[in-house]
């Protein structure tokens, strides 16, 4: 079966919102900042499509799945062999990072759980308490990289991201000590994907980070259908922050590095 290259962003669209939660990162790419860095790929009218990505130190391969599509999935990325770069990082689910295995050395990262706000009734009830989030905005911006830098280094931030209005954070005596912001945030395709949640670690467990999370999702909510994140498998203190707050698990996919053998 050949492997067909997608160039309209409407195809695109109306493909993926079939399965928003599964696929907001591919939502948001379709928007004008980020199209043009974009190379979509699919073997099938109706099957799984790949996303490479080329911003960063290396590209991007996005390739996701329902259950039932896992076999699809498999020859997509076989297919896609002859195109792939000699190094990328991939988000890849359903276990299918093992038809790359002959070809690439893999350093894996860990296990991913995407999850969706699938109960907002919970996030327009969770108390805001005595922290009081507010949007942050460009000159917050030192401040807010000294916070990533202290309590959460080496996550995936650009100033850009700021830029979008969609991020809140809690102050204590005057410093910024918790943030919750977006990596996606697309109005014309209606979803967000929540990111860079973090708390100063002196002040962890007081509920500063699910306050922040609870007030951008009723922020968010006024230009999005479709709210959810990523988070580890294995952080379970950030699983029952979000689990508290109404978000489920939709899919479950592996974070890797791939290097030409």
């Amino acid at each position: 079966m050949p492997l067909l290259s997608l160039h309209d962003r409407s195809v695109l669209a109306a493909r993926f919102h079939r399965d928003p939660e599964l696929h907001l990162f591919e939502l948001g790419d379709l928007d004008d900042l980020l199209w043009p860095h974009t190379s979509w790929y699919t073997l099938t009218d109706d099957g799984p499509a790949a996303l490479l990505y080329g911003v960063g130190d290396i590209p991007t391969l996005l390739a996701f799945a329902r259950t039932d599509g896992a076999a699809e999935l498999e020859d997509l990325l076989r297919a896609l062999l002859p195109m792939l770069p000699r190094r990328f990082f991939g988000h890849l689910s359903g276990g299918a990072e093992k038809i790359l295995d002959p070809f690439y050395a893999t350093e894996h990262h860990a296990v991913l759980l995407r999850m969706a706000l699938t109960d907002p009734e919970r996030v327009d009830a969770h108390p805001d308490g005595a922290w009081a989030p507010v949007p942050l905005r460009a000159d917050d911006l030192p401040e807010l990289t000294a916070l990533f830098e202290e309590s959460y280094p080496g996550n995936w931030f650009d100033e850009r991201m700021l830029a979008t209005g969609q991020y809140v954070g809690a102050r204590h005596d005057g410093r910024l000590i918790a943030v919750a912001g977006v990596h996606v945030h697309s109005p014309a395709q209606r979803v967000a994907a929540i990111g860079n949640v973090t708390t100063h670690p002196a002040l962890r467990g007081r509920g500063a980070a699910a306050a922040c999370v609870a007030a951008l999702c009723r922020q968010l909510a006024r230009s999005v259908d479709h709210i959810g994140l990523n988070v580890r498998a294995d952080n379970t203190t950030a699983l029952e922050l979000y689990r508290r707050l109404g978000f489920t698990v939709v899919a479950e996919f592996g974070e890797s590095v791939f290097t030409a053998r």
